[in-house]
């Protein structure tokens, strides 16, 4: 059994999930068969508070706690997609949310350091993706602002929070050739797909979104 996959016999929603990416994901121009077949093995019900699972795997994102949300499917295999990931790839993910995202990475790179501001949801992420038998993903506590230094430099980044601008540390910490997507702006939030060539961050605009803010250094409540 591949890692983090679930047993068939075990995972009652599968044809919800194959209904989601048929009428949600390819109908909206997702190709990438690796991503959507990501897609079709992670449980997102998995990944929402229970009182919600019975929309896990409806068209829109779903409140998660803390002024935190899961995002919708399509905008996951989209960011997904837009990364390009290869097997070697280690990914770095800032916003760990309830592990879902996370999930999908795992299952596309080698590696998976992702970091979540909010301790309760950073924790219960790294139990619940431990249970399902993910063992390629690194966990960090604290301010993806920074991104982990430690750990750098990464093939991939994607930020599932917006900010008004790419935190620099994210662009030091990725290889040059590597892709960055992340929401950007303030009023308005566009998603970006960045690509690191001699030192600078190439963005490219891609479609409106909207995403919970990343929390800056200065913003941060003691």
């Amino acid at each position: 059994m591949r890692e983090g996959s679930v047993e068939p016999d075990r995972d009652p929603l599968r044809r919800e999930r194959e209904r989601m990416v048929n009428e949600q994901i390819l109908r909206r121009g997702i190709r990438d068969v690796r991503v959507l077949e990501a897609i079709r093995e992670v449980p997102r019900h998995r990944f929402v508070p229970e009182a919600d699972r019975g929309a896990a795997y409806d068209d829109g994102p779903l409140p998660v706690g803390y002024q935190q949300t899961i995002s919708q499917p399509y905008i996951v295999a989209y960011m997904t997609e837009m990364l390009q990931l290869s097997s070697g790839d280690r990914v770095l993910e800032i916003g760990t949310g309830t592990g879902y995202q996370t999930a999908v990475l795992a299952k596309l790179a080698a590696e998976v350091y992702t970091v979540e501001i909010v301790e309760p949801l950073g924790s219960a992420a790294r139990m619940l993706l431990q249970q399902l038998g993910y063992r390629n993903i690194h966990f960090k506590i604290g301010n993806g602002w920074n991104a982990w230094p430690e750990a750098a430099p990464f093939d991939k980044v994607i930020v599932t929070a917006v900010a008004p601008e790419v935190p620099p540390a994210l662009i030091d910490q990725l290889k040059d050739g590597g892709r960055l997507v992340m929401p950007v702006g303030s009023q308005v939030q566009e998603l970006i797909e960045g690509v690191k060539r001699h030192g600078i961050l190439e963005k490219t605009r891609q479609i409106p979104v909207r995403f919970v803010p990343l929390i800056s250094p200065g913003e941060e409540k003691e």
